[in-house]
């Protein structure tokens, strides 16, 4: 008994023993294989790049085609304390230049004075400064107003043309600008601000006449220099992101070793989403650094950071995008942990499947059904999660991450349900890439690992 286990023994250590020589022997990959190789890491490679710049394409082209989507971007910035604060100092700086302070007192009539001097309190030998402080109060009463938050839609909206003139050099459009500047006309803020005043007692602010000041929502000389590229981004912003999805696709469907092909590109994109987001911190502050003299600083980082939340959000979720597609195909992979994943996925469904069946559980029909047709289940599950992804508006990290976990649950519905364990399969490991006649655990070219 034990010679014939000593035997037994003795094959398979040659077995192993000539798989493993055959493995390091083998020839190198013929030339198509070579080839196919090479215009797979270029596809892939190509696509990596494109995949920031679809996003950039997709915000401009979202961001300047949509005045409604615009006007709904920036109108946080109507309650952010640092842009009430300058449209403040603005406005109040534009009425103090229109009032006549050598003739406030004389100008007003012997019953209002008693009125006006209780408002302004004691001047002091300060008169400018103490009215500057009144003025300034007003504005800031005006700017935290619901009157305020109507204002600034309806100036944004009037302005959305001059954003995309001055992002794209298109020259269309009523609404004109400075060259490199897009500003919000604070007219109405002032007409504001001159009621309250008068209301106050202060009636010769009523006198000023109507006063145009300027609010900047951006400026810089690099807008100028920029100009054809955002316009053809803004062109670029729905087939670009197809396009670089395309290439990656291809460049996933063509490599020899498809499933190592398909973690790279999604590692790939995540490494180009990072970079874009990089990139924005970056550019904030080359860009606040490189303001003209006048501008708020504190409003600028604002208005920057609310301009760009969208693009930042998308980073985010084609980061997690990538993740979680880079991790589904390692999972299906034939890597020592992956199989050890799987197995606790199978050893806890199975576990749940053990107790259900003695507590009497019973799947009818559906058991039968789902076990002969659970790879057609499993890719209808897919489609249905990556349609939900196509059609959600604006897609966020943590949406990704749902349905992710959607997915997983339903797939784990399907195993407890799938009659026959000897036939499971974990998740994510239908007949995918691979082509007819390919193992499912291991890319082609690998050598098979012996167990």
């Amino acid at each position: 008994m034990t010679t014939g286990g000593d035997d037994e023994l003795s094959v398979l250590r040659a077995r192993v023993a000539a798989l493993e020589a055959e493995a390091g022997s083998r020839p190198p990959a013929p030339a198509h294989h070579r080839v196919r190789s090479f215009f797979s890491a270029l596809l892939i490679v190509v696509g990596c790049v494109l995949a920031p710049l679809s996003l950039l394409a997709a915000w401009t082209a979202d961001l300047l085609g949509d005045t409604g989507r615009y006007v709904a971007t920036v109108a946080p910035l109507a309650s952010d304390a640092d842009v009430q604060a300058a449209v403040a100092t603005r406005v109040t700086n534009a009425v103090m230049e229109h009032l006549d302070l050598k003739d406030l007192l004389e100008g007003v009539a012997p019953e209002q004075r008693p009125l006006l001097e209780k408002s302004l309190g004691k001047l002091g030998n300060s008169l400018e400064g103490a009215v500057g402080s009144f003025v300034h109060e007003k504005a800031q009463d005006v700017v935290a107003s619901d009157q305020f938050q109507t204002i600034w839609n309806d100036a944004n909206r009037a302005v959305h043309t001059s954003l995309d003139r001055a992002l794209t050099g298109n020259d269309d459009g009523a609404v004109k600008i400075n060259q490199d500047t897009v500003t919000l006309d604070l007219a109405p803020v002032v007409d504001q601000v001159k009621q309250r005043l008068v209301d106050s007692g202060l009636t010769v602010a009523g006198k000023i006449p109507e006063v145009h000041t300027d609010f900047t929502l951006v400026q810089s000389d690099d807008i100028g220099k920029a100009k054809t590229g955002f316009a053809l981004l803004q062109k670029m912003g729905f087939w670009l992101p197809v396009i670089a999805v395309v290439l990656v696709a291809g460049g996933v469907l063509l490599a020899a070793r498809r499933r190592r092909s398909l973690v790279a590109a999604a590692l790939g994109v995540v490494a180009g989403a990072l970079v874009l987001g990089i990139g924005l911190t970056v550019f904030r502050t080359v860009y606040l650094n490189a303001l003209p003299n006048g501008v708020s600083p504190a409003a600028a980082g604002s208005v920057y950071d609310i301009l760009i939340r969208y693009l930042r959000t998308s980073v985010r979720m084609v980061a997690v995008l990538g993740l979680v597609v880079a991790l589904a195909a390692w999972l299906s992979g034939p890597g020592k942990y992956a199989v050890l994943v799987r197995g606790v996925w199978h050893s806890g469904i199975g576990a749940a499947r053990t107790t259900a069946d003695h507590a009497g559980f019973r799947t009818g029909p559906v058991g039968p059904f789902v076990g002969r047709h659970r790879r057609w289940i499993t890719w209808v599950l897919v489609a249905l999660a990556v349609l939900a992804y196509v059609l959600w508006s604006y897609p966020t990290g943590w949406v990704v991450v749902g349905l992710a976990l959607a997915l997983l649950f339903a797939f784990a519905v399907t195993e407890f349900l799938a009659e026959g364990p000897g036939e499971r399969e974990g998740p994510g490991e239908p007949e995918g890439p691979e082509g007819p006649g390919e193992s499912k655990d291991s890319d082609p070219g690998e050598p098979v690992r012996p167990t």
